[in-house]
C-alpha cells in the first residue's frame, strides 16, 4: 500500500492521535494523513539505513 510499512495497534493509535491534533490546529483530514504518513516513511528509512 504505496510502501506503506506495518503498523502495531499502539503505533496505529499514536497515528491517529497525531491526525487528530493536526486537525484540532485547522488542519484538514488529507492534509494531516499525508503529514502522518510521510513521518512514518521517514521514520521507517531512517530505521532502515541504520
Amino acid at each position: 500500500m504505496n510502501n506503506m510499512p506495518t503498523l502495531n495497534h499502539a503505533e496505529q493509535q499514536e497515528a491517529a492521535d497525531r491526525i487528530h491534533a493536526l486537525m484540532a490546529e485547522g488542519m484538514s483530514s488529507g492534509e494531516a494523513i499525508m503529514i502522518v504518513a510521510n513521518e512514518i516513511r521517514e521514520r521507517e528509512a531512517a530505521k532502515k539505513d541504520d
